[in-house]
């Protein structure tokens, strides 16, 4: 499965099994591409494939949060299981980008 996917100007991005220090730095930059050169009005994180997030992975979302927000676009965070949920909340995330599981298109 491709990590990036495009439905119209939404930004898919399907997570590794463990978003790290290790990923992270190369799924930033391959996201901040496209934002860069592509009309994207939503960017969406899905976490369906997700067990494990350090606070490299927060970090990133949370960057791409504010891009997104200087775009004038939408961020979305779906299909996060109990672990990233419990990790987001403590994070403060939940303070800027909405927790809600959107089910898929």
């Amino acid at each position: 499965m491709r990590l990036l996917e495009r439905r119209g100007e939404r930004l898919i991005v399907h997570l590794p099994v463990e978003l790290d220090h290790h990923c992270t730095e190369e799924l930033r930059r391959e996201i901040d591409r496209i934002l860069e050169k592509e009309p994207v009005s939503e960017l969406e994180f899905d976490f369906s494939g997700t067990i494990f997030m350090d606070s490299a992975g927060v970090g990133m979302i949370l960057g791409r949060y504010k891009i997104m927000r200087a775009l004038d676009g939408r961020m979305l965070v779906s299909h996060m299981g109990a672990q990233i949920r419990r990790i987001m909340t403590l994070s403060g995330i939940q303070n800027h980008i909405p927790l809600e599981k959107e089910e898929a298109l």
